[in-house]
C-alpha cells in the first residue's frame, strides 16, 4: 500500500530528476549561448522566486507560535491563526508548452485565512496563472518544529483543472515551490518542472 507521504516523496523525486536532467541543455552551449528551455517547462525570473519567498516569510512570521497549538485546533480554526495564506497573480507569456513567468502582482479582493485564500486576477494583463502560500502546520506530536506539506493540495489541483490558467504555484519557505501547468492542448501536468532564469 502506498501512503500519501510516499506518493509525495516519489512525485518530488520525479520533479527533482526532471529539473536536474533538463539543466545541462538549458544552461547553454559550449560557446556560452543560452539554450532554449526544454519543452513543457515553467521558466521563472529570479526576482519572482525571491519576492514570493519574501511574502511567505511575511505572512508566516509567527510560525514559532505553533508549539502551543495542535494540528486539530489549527484545522478547526478555533485558535488564533499563527499564519495567513496569500495569493498573487503571475504575469508572463507562453510559447507552446513553455511558460515564462516574468513578474507578479497582488490579487484583488484578497480573503486570507490560515488554510485558505481567495482573490481576483481578472485585472491583470498578460496573466498566466496564480500562486499562493501554504502555511506550516503544527507538529501533531507537540514538537517545536513546524511541518511542511510540500505539495499542491487536491483542492488546488481540482480548482486549477477546472480553469484556464497556464500555471499554478504553491510556495513554502525558501526554494520550495510546487507547480502544475496546463499544456497548449489543455492537459494538466503535476508536478511541473521549474527553472529559475
Amino acid at each position: 500500500m502506498v501512503t500519501g507521504s510516499v506518493r509525495r516523496a516519489v512525485a518530488q523525486g520525479a520533479l527533482i530528476a526532471s529539473v536536474v536532467a533538463s539543466a545541462p541543455a538549458f544552461m547553454g552551449t559550449a560557446r556560452g549561448q543560452a539554450a532554449e528551455p526544454p519543452a513543457a517547462t515553467i521558466v521563472v525570473a529570479p526576482a519572482v522566486r525571491d519576492s514570493i519567498n519574501a511574502i511567505f516569510v511575511r505572512y508566516n512570521q509567527h510560525w514559532d507560535e505553533l508549539r502551543s497549538v495542535n494540528t486539530l485546533t489549527q484545522m478547526l480554526g478555533t485558535g488564533h491563526p499563527t499564519q495567513l495564506e496569500y495569493m498573487g497573480c503571475l504575469v508572463g507569456h507562453a510559447s507552446g508548452d513553455t511558460v515564462w513567468v516574468t513578474t507578479w502582482v497582488h490579487a484583488r479582493n484578497l480573503q486570507q485565512l490560515q488554510f485558505a485564500v481567495t482573490g481576483d486576477c481578472t485585472h491583470v494583463k498578460h496573466f498566466v496563472g496564480s500562486w499562493h502560500t501554504h502555511p506550516f502546520r503544527a507538529d501533531p506530536a507537540g514538537g517545536e518544529r513546524p511541518l511542511k506539506v510540500p505539495a499542491l493540495s487536491a483542492a488546488d489541483l481540482s480548482t486549477f483543472a477546472a480553469g484556464h490558467d497556464r500555471v499554478v504555484f504553491a510556495a513554502w519557505d525558501k526554494d520550495s515551490i510546487d507547480a502544475a501547468y496546463r499544456t497548449a492542448d489543455g492537459t494538466v501536468q503535476h508536478p511541473a518542472p521549474i527553472i529559475v532564469r
